[in-house]
Parts: C-alpha cells; structure tokens; sequence
C-alpha cells in the first residue's frame, strides 16, 4: 500500500490485498499479457525512448466500475488535445526505470495533473513497457485501483483541459467504439464516450484490456471515425 510521502520518495509498492472481486480479470491480464498482445509498437531494442509512465486508475462509481481519464492542453507540442490516461516522463527523482521509478512517475504525475491523492491509490499490476513512435516516449502502464477517491480536476491549465471519469460499461459499450482513421492511413480503436474521442496510444491499451479481461463486447469494426488533419 502506498502512501503520498512514498510516492514521493520511499519504496512504492504492488499489492493485490482487499481488491475488488471485478477486478480478478485485469489482474490476471496483467499476468499474462505479452507485449506483442498489446501493441506492435514495443521499446527500441537499443534503449532509447524517452521513459514515461501512465495510471491506469480503476475507480468505481455510479455506474459501477470506471476509468479516470484527463483531456490534454490545446496548446501543448505533444498529443495536444487527446483523452488520455494520466501520466508523462520519469523525473530523475522517481527512481531507476527498470525497477520502481515507473510506478512512482505515475503517481506524482497523476497528481500534478489531476490532483489526485496518491495515498488513496492502491497499484496492484504493471502491463509490459509500449513505444509511442510520433513522440519517441517508452511507456509503462501502471494499473491502480481508486481505494479512497479523492477530488479531482484541472490543476494547469496549460496541461490539461479536463478531468473526468468513463464508466467501464460505456467503454464496452458496441455504440460507442468505432475504427479511427488517421490521414497517414494508421487505423485503430476509438471510444465515443463523454463527449470526448478517446483514440491513439490510450484507446490501444483500454481495448487491449477489455480484450484480455473479458470484458470485451462484439462491436461493428467497420464503423469508422476520420481523424482531423492536425491531430
């Protein structure tokens, strides 16, 4: 279990005590899941990429079971304007990249962006390392359940342009997902869900998880949505 003073410098660690019983899939995923199963974009095998982290943060709400999802800045050089998972680059302070330096990144950047008390976090499973090819980022999945939620909401501004939670029933939802086609031809899952497009690096890993959890509904692949130009 995880505390906010540890995620900030102290041993951080994985614990599956006390998880919610719906979450036995995710966990057994993440277990099992090989690389090439969850994307085809892996880590140069030279080690270069810059490393970075994202929480994947299960909470649950209203409707049962969610996901905490945050909209990027506009104005930002990198993925601007995309739902995506909190998260960003390890700082020299997170610790080594190969051990426990992913899990603290996700937690502190979980906060800066969100606002989220870390100490409400309890991290439970790491998916294998992905490669994001248009910005050279190295990502480690890092999935954590919302044991003691806490507000959250726009912290920056510049960074972020919402915070808000997806019912993991509307993500399975056949409605709402679609096939996104970027103008370079790049085709990939889609989720229309709280009036956002969630799509790219974080779409490929939500439909990857639903895959493998079982959760995953039969949904009409040749629904398409174009993507703009600039995105």
């Amino acid at each position: 279990m995880t505390t906010a003073g540890e995620a900030r410098g102290g041993a951080v660690t994985l614990s599956k005590d006390g998880l919610p019983y719906w979450l036995a899939p995710v966990v057994k995923a993440a277990e099992t899941v090989e690389p090439l199963q969850l994307s085809r974009f892996l880590p140069p095998e030279n080690g270069s990429g810059r490393k970075s982290a994202v929480l994947i943060l299960f909470g649950e709400g209203e409707q049962g079971p969610e996901l905490l999802l945050m909209e990027r800045s506009g104005s930002l050089r990198s993925h601007a304007g995309q739902p995506s998972f909190p998260g960003g680059a390890l700082d020299p302070e997170d610790g080594d990249p190969r051990a426990d330096g992913p899990l603290r990144a996700a937690l502190r950047e979980a906060e800066e962006e969100t606002g989220l008390d870390p100490s409400g976090v309890q991290l439970f499973g790491v998916l294998p390392a992905l490669y994001i090819p248009v910005s050279g980022f190295v990502v480690t999945p890092v999935l954590g359940w919302w044991r003691e939620p806490s507000p959250v909401g726009v912290v920056d501004p510049n960074e972020t342009a919402r915070v808000f939670t997806v019912p993991v029933a509307d993500l399975t939802d056949p409605a709402n997902r679609a096939t996104a086609i970027h103008p370079s031809g790049h085709r990939g899952p889609a989720f229309l869900v709280e009036s956002a497009l969630v799509w790219g690096f974080t779409a490929g890993v939500i439909d990857r998880l639903l895959h493998y959890a079982g959760w995953e509904r039969a949904w009409d692949r040749e629904k398409r949505v174009p993507l703009d130009w600039r995105s």
